[in-house]
């Protein structure tokens, strides 16, 4: 969840949240053949929080646009982010999405590989809607953040196969890989909403910075994260022998046997559940959870820092309520 029922700004979250829900479904309705948009309905219905929409309508308004300006480019980058999600599940051989069976499982790789392909394009098409007088920009921002986004999946995949990946190279990675998408939809929603330069840079850059401290918590959370809320079982990317910020920084501060342990991770390609729990002390002997608790806060306060130039007071506070939702969740 993001935010609290009682906060200020919940309400106006569900709002336009509601408002997108609607918009995105109708993208997909009534296109043929139902052998390929059946499916790519199936992963639109995960629902999530549909963060990267929000972002984009919270900076239309927040350079004094209107929601209404951008809703066809809110579910263009939806759009985007779920065929990055289908192809990313194939890649990784992953069973499952939020409790369901993935696209690839539940239908087969040939269709889910078409939803993908399908879901990009008609993302052009809703992002087109949107343009007036300035598509080489919209379509600019959009498309440098797919190609990021594509880069950073393949330096994800060669993280796999290394021993020696840098603190450096890991924060590259989710700059592109995650970072990236949460900088375009905020440059695009301050483009549609006729922002200055100052101000599209501003949001770009909130964007950049929390999308960071967003893959850093995610990180810890896998860590320290309730299981229920979380919505996957905790301590799995140590079992998946996936280089996190947390294992990263481990391996970097570890010597003797809990350096030995570390690189174990690595040659076996991941450990056993039984010894999540011994992994986890060894973070806590490093001090490596207070080592990603204090990156997030810097993150974070790089993102608030970056609007400070916003006119509006309740802009700057949707924003900064927005951030700290995302990293105080538990999920």
């Amino acid at each position: 969840m993001i935010g609290k029922k009682t906060d200020k700004f919940y309400s106006l979250y569900e709002k336009e949240r509601a408002k997108f829900e609607i918009r995105l479904a109708a993208s997909l309705k009534g296109r043929k053949p139902y052998s390929l948009y059946k499916p790519a309905a199936y992963i639109l219905e995960e629902g999530g929080k549909r963060l990267r929409p929000l972002m984009v309508l919270f900076s239309v308004k927040a350079v004094g646009g209107k929601f209404s300006d951008a809703y066809n480019a809110s579910v263009a980058v939806e759009l985007l982010h779920n065929f990055t999600l289908v192809h990313d599940d194939i890649m990784d051989n992953a069973d499952k999405r939020r409790g369901r069976p993935t696209v690839h499982v539940k239908y087969d790789i040939n269709t889910a590989i078409l939803v993908g392909d399908s879901l990009l394009s008609i993302a052009y098409e809703n992002l087109l809607k949107d343009c007036n007088g300035n598509a080489k920009d919209i379509f600019a921002a959009f498309t440098k953040g797919l190609v990021e986004v594509c880069e950073g999946q393949s330096l994800d995949k060669d993280f796999e196969t290394r021993q020696d990946v840098s603190l450096n190279e890991y924060i590259t990675m989710i700059e592109k890989k995650t970072a990236a998408m949460a900088e375009m939809c905020c440059k695009i929603g301050a483009i549609l909403g006729g922002g200055d330069k100052n101000e599209i840079n501003a949001l770009a850059k909130f964007g950049r910075y929390l999308g960071v401290a967003f893959q850093i918590q995610d990180d810890l959370l896998d860590i320290i994260g309730n299981e229920y809320h979380f919505g996957k079982s905790v301590g799995g990317d140590l079992v998946e022998g996936k280089k996190t910020f947390l294992f990263i920084k481990a391996l970097e501060k570890s010597n003797g046997v809990d350096k030995k342990n570390l690189i174990k991770v690595i040659q076996n390609k991941g450990i056993k559940p039984e010894q999540i729990q011994d992994y986890k002390n060894l973070y806590l002997r490093l001090n490596v959870l207070q080592d990603a608790q204090l990156e997030i806060k810097n993150y974070t306060n790089k993102a608030l820092n970056s609007i400070k130039i916003l006119k509006q007071k309740e802009d700057r506070d949707i924003f900064t309520w927005l951030a700290g939702s995302l990293i105080n969740r538990n999920k």
